[in-house]
């Protein structure tokens, strides 16, 4: 497992980069063991940094990405919290992780297909400015991020799985039922919603 810790405007002691590489390797030996790529970012947090955040951000065989946050007064408690998140969410879906790998390493990649992602952003004038109630206003967002992602063909099920184990709110997906473009999504009530068009051989489900 290649692993980067780093520390945002703070040093880093010898004692907690060997608390964080111990703790993970055992997470990992313990709940799936094919980690490819790992990494924990801490940072300062609030007004006068009066706490710590741990970012950790763990890639799961091809293409599955585990990620959690902790915060606390320091660093220690900080990555615990966030490690805690990453073991439980590792348990939770330990059989259909490995089952999930063993299928994707027999996935031919011209079944895989590549799209732009972006970020957009407002810049900060824009987004310091609102109307009278108070909705920021401005031009279009600009792009600030701009990488290669993956599409895959899944069932919905492993497509809940995927965004839950990621923190992400959204997953776009081909549903391996039909091959169509799918996505599923967080709602604001907790639940999850699933879009599936019509044309693609179901019906709209949300």
């Amino acid at each position: 497992m290649q692993l980067t810790i780093q520390g945002k405007q703070m040093d880093l002691g010898d004692a907690l980069r060997t608390y964080v590489t111990e703790k993970l390797e055992e997470i990992n030996g313990k709940y799936f063991n094919h980690t490819t790529a790992a990494s924990v970012t801490f940072s300062k947090e609030g007004h006068g940094h009066g706490a710590i955040r741990a970012h950790i951000s763990i890639r799961v065989g091809k293409d599955i990405m585990v990620m959690a946050d902790g915060t606390a007064a320091d660093p220690y408690g900080a990555f615990d919290a966030a490690a805690e998140k990453v073991a439980k969410q590792m348990r939770r879906y330990k059989k259909r992780l490995r089952d999930h790998h063993e299928r994707m390493e027999k996935t031919p990649e011209s079944e895989v297909v590549k799209a732009r992602d972006y970020v957009l952003a407002m810049s900060p004038e824009e987004s310091a400015q609102g109307d009278d109630d108070g909705v920021p206003v401005g031009n279009d967002p600009v792009v600030v991020a701009e990488i290669t992602t993956n599409i895959q063909t899944m069932s919905v099920s492993e497509a809940v799985m995927r965004m839950d184990l990621s923190g992400q709110n959204a997953l776009l997906f081909h549903n391996a039922s039909h091959s169509g473009l799918n996505m599923v999504y967080r709602r604001p009530d907790g639940n999850i919603g699933w879009v599936d068009p019509e044309g693609n051989g179901q019906a709209v489900a949300a």
